[in-house]
């Protein structure tokens, strides 16, 4: 227990030492256009060093639970294009999740389990029941924080094949979305137009996603109007 709490300390104080250098700073699409320059200059010499730096900082970003994910990911469709950004953010998203993920598990997830009682007990028996649907459901729809759903899989037992799978699959259609965005965010800087990250989102799209998670959850549905 003592060693759990130890790594604890260890990765809340790197979430404390990315913020005291101004880390966030660097993660705005400010920052985007005054050196995508200087960024596209070092794909086109150093293409693979290029893509691992990027998945490793990316994946550094969302297993520390740190703002820039989204930033990163317009990134990725500026700097690689809409396949293979998307193919880059989709791994390293899923790494550093479930970097998150065993963290969590091994340290103050069982823990947590067992001083929030058997209420927990009996909605993580619920959830494993339907985990891979379940998790499909809540990378989908983007209303949920990314880093919440992080968090409550581990907490809720899901196995770790489950975890990763449903996360590498269920986050590729808002991916994709925000990596296309980026293929074009040059053409914005340029006329000068100012946008947000809700920007990137219509409500057409939210609709589409909101959809796909609603297919998902069709399975759960027909199993409990079965045993019904």
């Amino acid at each position: 227990m003592k060693k759990s709490y130890i790594v604890i300390a260890v990765y809340l104080g790197m979430i404390i030492l990315f913020f005291a250098l101004g880390l966030h700073h660097f993660f705005t699409f400010q920052m985007l256009k005054e050196y995508r320059m200087v960024l596209s200059a070092f794909v086109m010499e150093h293409a693979f060093v290029a893509a691992l730096a990027y998945m490793l900082v990316y994946a550094t970003i969302i297993a520390l639970s740190v703002p820039g994910g989204a930033v990163m990911t317009v990134t990725g469709g500026f700097l690689f294009g809409s396949l293979w950004g998307t193919v880059y953010t989709v791994i390293a998203a899923t790494a550093g999740a479930t970097g998150l993920y065993f963290l969590v598990k091994t340290t103050i997830g069982s823990s947590l389990r067992h001083k929030a009682g058997p209420w927990m007990e009996k909605m993580a028996k619920g959830f494993q029941e339907n985990a891979f649907n379940y998790m499909l459901v809540l990378r989908l729809v983007p209303l949920f924080p990314f880093f919440v759903v992080n968090l409550v899989p581990a907490l809720l037992g899901v196995k770790p094949l489950t975890y990763i799978t449903a996360t590498a699959i269920g986050i590729i259609p808002g991916t994709y979305v925000f990596t296309v965005f980026g293929t074009g965010v040059g053409r914005i800087f340029d006329s000068g137009e100012s946008f947000t990250v809700r920007d990137v989102l219509s409500n057409e799209m939210i609709i589409a996603l909101i959809g796909l998670a609603v297919l998902s959850l069709l399975p759960v549905i027909y199993k409990r109007f079965k045993k019904g």
